[in-house]
């Protein structure tokens, strides 16, 4: 592939990333008394972007509702809301988040769950490594000297970030990878190390290499599921949530949401 467009996608993937963390701002600081009647603010964990952004705009489409969307790690998110930020519906990449959050009495229920998300090896195009799900050519990378850097999610606060640390332990390469590593605050912000070029790959979400912005950047290969724990993820409402808020949490289990689930690599729960 060109350089000049690789360049020029990578630009712009990285450009998203900022506007979502504009978005994070907006989010928690805006005036909400000034927002117009039917709005509310989603808290969403960022392997759900584009998958999340296509579902609200069809959402929209049919009830004229537009939800204020903020991208980031679930555990962020989950501080924020025990401290009393204004968000009204809260969709997280590990249901522990959404239950503890239950147990403080800052939602209406224990929620439910919308999804199981999958984890994968993604390698910039360039890169010397193999898109290999099994991590072998990763752990023979790390004993001749190919791998330099590894970007994967911050494993302290990020489901997908703890679930990578999971599958390099089941490897048995968690240690040697240890100094190696460049730790992202989301899963969106380690897939853009991962693809920049100035990693030589990482473990990003399925549901992000599948989209175009990103899985035009590199190759992709699963990981498999046994190597760590599920990624079962769960949303709920937060007590403050307005009638809109409620019908987007319904709208989410809606057949045409689904359909926008499963093509981004996502289980469905039955």
């Amino acid at each position: 592939m060109p350089n000049i467009p690789q360049r020029h996608a990578r630009r712009t993937f990285t450009a998203g990333l900022l506007a979502m963390a504009a978005g994070v701002a907006t989010g928690l600081f805006a005036p909400f008394a000034m927002a117009q009647p039917g709005a509310f603010t989603l808290a969403a964990a960022s392997d759900l972007k584009f998958a999340v952004e296509e579902v609200a705009a069809q959402f929209e489409k049919d009830t004229g509702h537009k939800p204020r969307l903020v991208f980031g790690s679930s555990g962020n998110f989950y501080s924020q809301i025990l401290q009393g930020a204004p968000f009204h519906l809260f969709m997280s990449a590990d249901e522990g988040f959404v239950f503890k959050l239950a147990d403080a009495g800052k939602t209406r229920d224990r929620g439910k769950l919308y999804a199981v998300g999958r984890i994968g090896l993604m390698v910039p195009h360039g890169s010397p490594l193999k898109a290999d799900g099994e991590l072998k050519d990763l752990a023979a990378a790390l004993q001749d000297g190919r791998l330099k850097k590894f970007a994967i999610a911050n494993p302290e606060h990020a489901p997908y970030g703890m679930r990578a640390k999971e599958a390099l332990q089941h490897a048995g390469l968690w240690e040697a990878i240890g100094a190696k590593l460049v730790l992202g605050e989301n899963i969106s912000q380690a897939a853009q190390f991962a693809t920049s070029g100035s990693t030589q790959g990482g473990i990003i979400a399925q549901s992000l290499a599948l989209a175009p912005a990103v899985g035009r950047l590199g190759s992709f290969a699963l990981i498999p599921q046994a190597w760590h724990q599920q990624l079962t993820q769960r949303m709920v409402l937060t007590k403050d949530a307005p009638p809109a808020a409620a019908q987007f949490y319904e709208y989410l289990g809606s057949d045409a949401a689904q359909t926008v689930m499963k093509r981004y690599g996502f289980d469905m729960p039955k």
